[in-house]
C-alpha cells in the first residue's frame, strides 16, 4: 500500500487539461489505485471526488538525428479526477 503522501507526483497543467471544467489531471505513482488517488486528493485539497479515471502511457523509444542517439521516455500513469459540482482546486497549494 502506498502512503497517500506519495500517490500524487505532480499536477498536469496543459491547455487541454485546463479547458476541462470540473476535471483535474495529475501524474501519479505507478502502483496507485483509483481509491488511493481519490483519498489523496480528498486529504490534500479538502474536496469531494466524484470519479477517477486512469490513463497509462507506455515507455517509448525515439531515434534522434540520423539514428545516432536513442532516447527513451519513461512510462507514466496519469489520473483524471472529477470533482463534485461547485468545487475547484488551486494548484498553487501543491508542493
Amino acid at each position: 500500500m502506498i502512503p497517500t503522501t506519495n500517490v500524487l507526483i505532480a499536477p498536469v497543467v496543459t491547455e487541454k487539461t485546463v479547458a476541462q471544467t470540473g476535471k483535474y489531471t495529475f501524474q501519479v505513482h505507478g502502483g496507485a489505485s483509483k481509491k488511493s488517488i481519490a483519498q489523496a486528493v480528498m486529504s490534500f485539497y479538502k474536496v469531494d471526488v466524484a470519479n477517477v479515471n486512469i490513463v497509462r502511457l507506455p515507455a517509448k523509444t525515439r531515434v534522434v538525428g540520423r539514428g545516432r542517439l536513442i532516447n527513451r521516455r519513461p512510462a507514466l500513469k496519469k489520473a483524471i479526477v472529477t470533482l463534485k459540482t461547485g468545487q475547484t482546486l488551486n494548484f498553487n497549494d501543491f508542493k
